[in-house]
């Protein structure tokens, strides 16, 4: 699709990166410290809510771009070894992808355990702790293949040149 290809004559990966790079990070941060932290939670659920749907679609919108520009260099004939290093990153990019929407997710689910209902009262005790588990561990995945993706598109990028 050309949406993901170019914006403004400028691949369009290069522009939506930096939302990703930006909002998984919060996701992962506020969502942690709206589970371990329950006194701030009347200040964070809503950015974290926000977050919680906004992160997934522009991590999906980066990897779509992503596979764009792959394309485009390959048509353009770049050489193996810069596609190579494309492809990995690719690679990473789809895997944080699914880290993202699991953590998205995740803090959905540990907002509603944590309104004050009368059906999440029947809930069991420990599920918000629960899910504040797997919502850091999920945090901290994302975090590694947020670093992860973005280290190897900047050394793809920029590995030799400077």
């Amino acid at each position: 699709m050309s949406v993901f290809r170019e914006i403004n004559g400028l691949p369009g990966h290069v522009l939506v990166i930096h939302a990703a790079v930006a909002f998984v990070p919060l996701l992962a941060v506020l969502a942690a410290a709206y589970g371990l932290l329950p006194r701030w939670r009347s200040r964070l659920g809503w950015a974290v809510a926000a977050l919680a749907v906004v992160t997934p679609i522009v991590t999906w919108v980066a990897t779509e771009s992503g596979e764009a520009l792959e394309e485009a260099l390959r048509e353009k004939g770049y050489p193996p070894q810069i596609l190579d290093q494309v492809h990995e990153h690719a690679e990473y990019g789809g895997t944080l992808l699914w880290f993202t929407v699991g953590l998205a997710v995740a803090a959905l689910l540990l907002l509603l355990v944590t309104r004050n209902d009368d059906r999440v009262s029947r809930l069991p005790s420990w599920a918000p702790m629960l899910l504040t588990v797997v919502v850091v561990v999920l945090g901290v995945a994302s975090l590694v293949y947020v670093y992860l993706t973005g280290d190897t598109g900047a050394e793809a990028v920029w590995g030799g040149i400077l």
